[in-house]
C-alpha cells in the first residue's frame, strides 16, 4: 500500500509539514511520531483498499478516528485550526 500512502504524503506536502514512514510495525511508527511531537499520524491500511479511508491519530489523546482519502487535508487543516493539539 505504499503507492497509496505516497499518493497521501505528496498532496499534504504541499500544504503541511509532514513526514512519511514506512519501516516498522505501526506501534512504533506512531512512538517515534510521539518523541519528535507530531500532532497526527495518518495510517494507510487494507480498510484503506476497500473503502478508501485512512486511520487519523491524535498524539495527545490516541484517540483514532477515520477520515476519506479525499478529506486528509481538510481534517488536518480543521484540527490545526481549532487548536485540538
Amino acid at each position: 500500500m505504499p503507492y497509496n500512502a505516497k499518493d497521501i504524503y505528496r498532496g499534504l506536502k504541499q500544504q503541511f509539514n509532514v513526514f512519511y514512514d514506512e519501516k516498522g510495525a505501526v506501534g512504533r511508527r506512531y512512538r517515534r511520531q510521539d518523541e519528535i511531537v507530531t500532532p497526527f499520524c495518518i495510517t494507510v491500511d487494507s480498510q484503506t483498499l476497500a473503502d478508501r479511508t485512512v486511520t487519523f491519530r491524535e498524539r495527545d489523546t490516541l484517540e483514532q478516528w477515520r477520515v476519506r482519502v479525499d478529506d486528509c487535508g481538510a481534517e488536518v487543516k480543521g484540527r490545526l485550526k481549532s487548536g485540538s493539539t
